[in-house]
């Protein structure tokens, strides 16, 4: 029933993206940060991480879940380190998904040509 659910909700989330670029005639830029800022939102409130146990990849991978990666790796390590882990808790929670785009973009411009 786990797979049911993440579709369910991951479907809802890309439905509400969708929503917003028909709709209101946002440009993908202004939905992708639209998303990114509900996700840090709803972590906030402490209402996603009940959302990423009940639908699983669901939440977790679209990009809601980044603006939840953001405030939750500040909130955590701001309770251990105070004020300076505000910033340090965003890097340290956030790298390795950066670093990933980095390196696989890097790897894809290499190997496919551009059209402009």
């Amino acid at each position: 029933m786990i797979y049911v659910w993440a579709f369910v909700v991951g479907g809802l989330i890309c439905v509400i993206g969708q929503i917003m670029m028909d709709g209101f005639k946002l440009t993908p830029a202004h939905t992708t940060s639209a998303l990114v800022v509900a996700g840090a939102i709803l972590d906030g409130l402490g209402l996603y991480e009940p959302l990423i146990k009940f639908a699983g990849a669901g939440a977790t991978v679209p990009i809601t879940s980044f603006g939840n990666a953001l405030v939750h790796g500040a909130m955590v390590e701001a309770q251990k380190s105070g004020l300076v882990g505000v910033i340090t808790g965003i890097f340290e929670v956030t790298s390795a998904g950066i670093s990933a785009a980095i390196v696989f973009g890097f790897l894809a411009a290499l190997v496919f040509k551009s059209k402009g």
